[in-house]
């Protein structure tokens, strides 16, 4: 079978998070992906988070369905063999601070001479241009700037960063996309393009109306812990085993459902029950109502109940419960995968399915500067010439 990919040759120059993984998404459709690192400085997410056996395992995921090869670009021969490299590619993803390529000779106006086909994504935290744009950036500041952390956590509370990379995934999507557009103009105009990506943008266009609403109203998204402004109830509830659901009622005849179910009924016939704004505002009567019945039954139970009435709940899941549960299973939603370190190793699978040409995950990321010799020797490199360059701390 064809893969959507399959031809499309990638060049991923980048590091921690978002074109990695980016450039894991074009590999999961058939791109042939070629991870260049630093001889002497691998990738640091091969070092980010646990590992086993010295294995670092968050590289196993951004590393996937990617060949490793190992260069030094702030060399001229390490430069050159780039623009070698570059030469019959499709996209180039990099993430170095703005500047830097063209340091090295390597901007977009001197690889476009070398390959005027070529999609360079450059993915930054500011932004090619602006006063910010040479600063140091990375997700966690995204999600403080784009007004992510100041919306999340408790009213009382402080703004509130996640425990992993938000921003820089959902950049990472972004930026797949803006490959899947600049190909497809490229179809029309044969000519490749530059995309710019600043990480601070694509979380900010996730966060729904706010700057419109400040725009129009002066209105400034508070934070509301798990409640909403527009409905209610809607939070999380302890179970009596200790177990957690979350509750949403974004709809009204799920929310008349859900006070039948938790025997309060007569809160459906009050005038401010008719509008989800209306419920949001008397949010602790029906909070207090559905924990009420909540942490009298186990967790189990109250899906089984919600589910009979046709009410929207979900369990609070960790990863245990994503590996036990059936839907997941259904839909193939975790791999398990191949690898020559691990043996095998589960990951999540491609986020989506295509049912004629479907992504697929066939090898965890693999050892720095494993396919070095191969990728290089397909330029035409001699194996002395491999051996003198790796001496030379350019490979």
């Amino acid at each position: 079978m064809t893969a959507p990919l399959d031809g499309v040759k990638v060049i991923d120059l980048a590091t921690l998070f978002a074109g990695p993984l980016a450039a894991a998404f074009l590999g999961d459709f058939g791109a042939d992906v070629i991870k260049v690192e630093h001889p002497a400085k691998p990738d640091p997410s091969r070092g980010h988070g646990p590992a086993r056996d010295g294995v670092g395992l968050w590289w196993k995921v951004l590393g996937r369905n990617k060949r490793t090869v190992t260069l030094n670009l702030s060399d001229s021969d390490g430069a050159a063999l780039l623009r070698r490299l570059l030469a019959d590619a499709d996209v180039l993803v990099e993430n170095f601070r703005p500047g830097t390529l063209e340091r090295w000779g390597l901007g977009p106006a001197e690889l476009h001479a070398v390959n005027p086909r070529l999609v360079i994504t450059r993915i930054s935290g500011f932004g090619q241009v602006g006063p910010y744009a040479r600063r140091p950036g990375f997700g966690t500041l995204a999600e403080a700037m784009s007004g992510f952390a100041a919306a999340t956590g408790e009213p009382d509370g402080p703004p509130t960063l996640p425990p992993f990379g938000l921003a820089d995934s959902v950049s990472a999507l972004a930026a797949a996309y803006a490959v899947m557009l600049a190909l497809r103009a490229r179809d029309v105009t044969g000519t490749g393009q530059v995309v710019d990506l600043a990480i601070i943008e694509p979380i900010m266009a996730m966060l729904g109306p706010q700057i419109t609403w400040y725009d129009q109203l002066g209105y400034i998204q508070p934070r509301l812990g798990n409640r909403s402004n527009n409905n209610a109830p809607r939070n999380t509830y302890r179970c009596a085993d200790g177990r957690w659901v979350a509750v949403s009622t974004s709809a009204q005849s799920i929310a008349e459902r859900v006070l039948r179910l938790v025997g309060r009924a007569e809160l459906i016939d009050e005038p401010w029950f008719a509008t989800g704004s209306g419920r949001a505002a008397h949010a602790d009567e029906l909070d207090a109502a559905v924990s009420a019945w909540v942490a009298q039954r186990d967790r189990d139970e109250v899906v089984a109940a919600f589910e009979e009435a046709q009410a929207a709940v979900a369990p609070v899941y960790d990863v245990r419960d994503i590996l036990a549960d059936p839907q997941y299973t259904a839909l193939g939603t975790v791999r398990t995968v191949p690898d020559e370190e691990l043996g095998e190793v589960r990951m999540q699978n491609v986020p989506f399915r295509l049912d004629a040409t479907p992504g697929e995950i066939r090898h965890a990321g693999r050892r720095h500067g494993q396919d070095t010799d191969a990728v290089f020797g397909a330029l035409g490199l001699s194996a002395d010439e491999l051996a003198a360059l790796r001496e030379r701390g350019v490979l």
